[in-house]
């Protein structure tokens, strides 16, 4: 036995211990390296419970069919390994949870090892993670506050404090989140979470030049990263967006966000959102969606969250794949959610989103319209942050638009300007003012 980075004793003996404290850092920081790192450990003790463990948890947040085969056999190698503390035996039965399709109880089960033992960095982290995906960020919030007074002197302080920097942007506090996410960042300058936290209470606010002077000279703070760095791009290309500077954000999209072309969902709905963004406003987009299109229709039968769907069907419809998408929705209107919470969200709101996005494909704006609002209230479930779910607000304010319901886009910009502390970005201002423009033809 011997104690991890955050004083947490684990079953590893200590000339291993190292090797571990390396994967914790690497999840803390989304470095590319944990992969790596992780299996290095569980090679060199295959029966290290609380690894094995972590390994089946990551392969699930993967969201990809095959890996749950993976997260099976890491879960048996697990319980081969015979916990051999409280706290290994809970991040067991918790990755447990998650086959079974309660990811809720995973985190639960996460959540009740920090109440514990509240310096627990790990359990910190993968809480946090399996919140995000589920659409939970006061949930999050709730989770990281709980912790900060235990964590005055740990040395991964910085992390937390980006992590609560996310949870408060999602949660409205917007001034005290830059406010924590740059006091974070100044302590844990690789914490490309917290970083991006910053980010994006700026495009919340509709402050796209500061954000942009934010990130710009401080790349070295997610170069490290694994394909988290893409979605920081990401970032950088919606606020050159939001300025009207399309032709950088097409730019980025080519150098940074697509230059690995992976089928990670989280790398497709990066670029699916982008694209979709960039054609709202009108902007020719060449050939991009092709190679996108194929991927996530490779994709599309994985049925493993509905988020991932719904960025796999804006990418099939950008790429004018009709028969994929219609065998998509017939997929998730088979869907029989049981007791398996990611089905449920795929069964509502999943399916009416995606029908709505590919009735707008057609110009089918009507219909569109109808199926949008039907998943809209429940739209949080899907996980992910406000600033990746706006492109499905943007697609149903737009159908809204070109159904003629003025007054219902004028509430729904209202609605998204609330959400946002008041803030108009350019977006907003853009269809303000061409409902105004169409108020004054008709009068």
């Amino acid at each position: 036995m011997s104690d991890d980075l955050s004083g947490v004793p684990t079953s590893l003996p200590a000339d291993r211990i190292e090797g571990w404290n390396k994967v914790i850092r690497g999840i803390l920081t989304h470095a590319a390296s944990t992969g790596p790192d992780l299996n290095a450990v569980l090679q060199a003790a295959p029966d290290f419970a609380l690894g094995q463990a972590i390994r089946g948890l990551s392969c699930l947040l993967l969201g990809r069919a095959e890996m749950v085969s993976v997260a099976h056999e890491a879960h048996q190698a697990a319980l081969a390994g015979a916990p051999a503390t409280p706290r290994e035996t809970a991040f067991v039965e918790a990755l447990g949870d998650w086959l079974v399709g309660r990811p809720s109880q995973t985190a639960a089960r996460l959540q009740a090892v920090l109440d514990q033992t509240p310096r627990d960095a790990l359990a910190m982290k993968m809480v946090q993670a399996i919140h995000f995906i589920m659409g939970r960020p006061q949930a999050m919030r709730v989770s990281v506050e709980g912790l900060i007074e235990a964590w005055g002197d740990h040395p991964a302080r910085g992390y937390l404090m980006g992590c609560h920097a996310f949870t408060l942007e999602e949660t409205g506090e917007y001034a005290r989140a830059e406010r924590v996410g740059r006091a974070g960042v100044a302590l844990a300058p690789d914490d490309a979470w917290g970083l991006h936290a910053v980010a994006h209470v700026y495009d919340m606010t509709g402050r796209a030049r500061a954000g942009l002077d934010w990130l710009t000279g401080r790349e070295g703070s997610w170069a490290h990263c694994n394909n988290f760095r893409y979605h920081v791009w990401w970032h950088r290309a919606l606020m050159h967006l939001d300025l009207g500077e399309h032709d950088i954000a097409l730019a980025q999209y080519d150098a940074e966000i697509r230059s690995d072309k992976t089928d990670d969902y989280r790398d497709i709905s990066n670029a699916a959102s982008l694209l979709a963004r960039l054609e709202l406003e009108g902007v020719p987009v060449g050939n991009r969606w092709e190679e996108l299109a194929a991927l996530a229709e490779a994709r599309s039968g994985d049925s493993c969250l509905a988020f991932a769907d719904l960025h796999y069907m804006l990418a099939m419809c950008g790429g004018a794949l009709e028969a994929a998408a219609v065998k998509m929705i017939a997929r998730m209107r088979a869907t029989r959610p049981a007791n398996d919470e990611a089905q449920a969200v795929i069964a509502h709101p999943g399916l009416h989103v995606a029908q709505g996005l590919h009735a707008f494909a057609c110009g089918e704006y009507s219909s569109a319209w109808v199926h949008l609002r039907a998943g809209r209230a429940d739209l949080q479930a899907i996980g992910g942050s406000h600033a990746q779910r706006d492109v499905f607000d943007r697609i149903t304010i737009e159908a809204a638009l070109r159904s003629g319901y003025m007054d219902t886009a004028t509430g729904l910009l209202r609605d998204r300007q609330a959400r946002r502390g008041g803030a108009l970005d350019g977006y907003a201002e853009a269809r303000l003012a061409l409902i105004d423009a169409a108020r004054r033809e008709v009068v």
